[in-house]
């Protein structure tokens, strides 16, 4: 009988972790406002890759952006020969992206700094970059950030400092990667994946960030893979995380009442994403160039440290390429490009 029992504790501890349920289950996420769209539709591509004389890139990827003082500023991965980097650029318009100016920070001299995440953090007056950033001498990646007082000069980001650096005092159970910072009253909020079906997160006191990060706890766990982005949900006490799968690449999308959990799925399924090639069409004379959903962040309702979004209109920009065109490719060869979705 105690066999039994100790059976039937394991699996149920094993079901509460498995759908991010390992604290307060008995609040149950709602929302008001959230309807998620059915069908979307992308444009043509906005940025591509720059055919320049010096350091061609082969990919633009994991877009994160603001709107701040009458234009877009855009941060990307580009993939360039024996690195990755983030670059810069900002424009009016989303058409006008492909054709400005773009500028590779220069925030470290690691050969792998990517995946990066921009906001406004209001306590400090700065603006924040966070990324992952691989370092020789540590067995995991940094977790690094830089900021600014201004985000149009590209040359003003501080140099890297570390979040989380892979020593001892970094409480990451795992690797991890594309890291993601949201803050609600109390707290920031360190999200991550792991690349086997799991999100984790950890945290610190608003007025200690950006130190003091700890408590690695399971967030989410179920067939996810990466890219998690977490969001407020305008004028309401509830979360959206969406988060990509592998594969073709296609989003999925979980609620919750506060960044602790627990998440449940609303749109989680191929058949039923949030946006994958079974939802998502070309708008009106734009040519089929994307049947994969990857990297994408939300259009925010606002740049500080909340992320909030509207859930009546939900934008997203994303990376996409054709599933046929990676074939026979390493990852690291596949040529992405930016695209935005809208609802139809």
């Amino acid at each position: 009988m105690r066999a039994v029992l100790q059976t039937a504790a394991a699996l149920a501890l094993f079901c509460q972790l498995a759908s991010g349920q390992e604290s307060a289950p008995n609040r149950i996420p709602v929302s008001e406002t959230l309807r998620l769209p059915e069908q979307w539709e992308f444009s043509a591509p906005l940025l591509k890759p720059e055919q320049r004389d010096d350091e061609r890139s082969r990919a633009q990827k994991d877009p994160t952006f603001v709107f701040h003082d009458g234009q877009w500023h855009l941060f990307t991965t580009s993939k360039l020969p024996g690195r990755s980097a983030i670059e810069y650029c900002c424009f009016d318009r989303w058409e006008q992206a492909d054709s400005a100016a773009r500028t590779t920070l220069t925030v470290s001299d690691s050969d792998y700094f990517c995946a990066p995440q921009v906001f406004f953090f209001r306590p400090h007056g700065l603006w924040y970059l966070i990324y992952q950033m691989g370092v020789p001498s540590s067995q995991k990646m940094w977790v690094a950030c830089s900021t600014t007082d201004d985000i149009s000069d590209p040359a003003s980001w501080s140099k890297a400092r570390p979040l989380l650096d892979g020593g001892p005092q970094d409480g990451r159970k795992v690797g991890g990667l594309d890291y993601w910072i949201i803050c609600d009253d109390d707290r920031a909020w360190l999200f991550y994946t792991s690349l086997n079906g799991r999100m984790w997160r950890m945290w610190t006191e608003r007025d200690r960030f950006p130190d003091g990060f700890r408590d690695c706890q399971l967030a989410l766990q179920g067939p996810i893979f990466e890219a998690s982005h977490t969001y407020r949900l305008k004028g309401e006490n509830a979360y959206l995380t969406i988060v990509e799968q592998s594969g073709q690449r296609h989003y999925k999308a979980y609620l919750a009442s506060s960044l602790d959990g627990p998440w449940r799925p609303l749109r989680d399924s191929w058949l039923r994403p949030f946006a994958g090639a079974t939802n998502v069409r070309p708008a009106v004379g734009v040519p089929v160039w994307t049947d994969n959903i990857s990297h994408g962040e939300l259009v925010r309702d606002s740049n500080d440290e909340r992320l909030v979004v509207d859930p009546g209109n939900l934008k997203m920009v994303f990376q996409g390429m054709l599933q046929r065109d990676k074939q026979r490719k390493g990852y690291g060869d596949f040529n992405w490009r930016i695209g935005i979705l809208t609802p139809r």
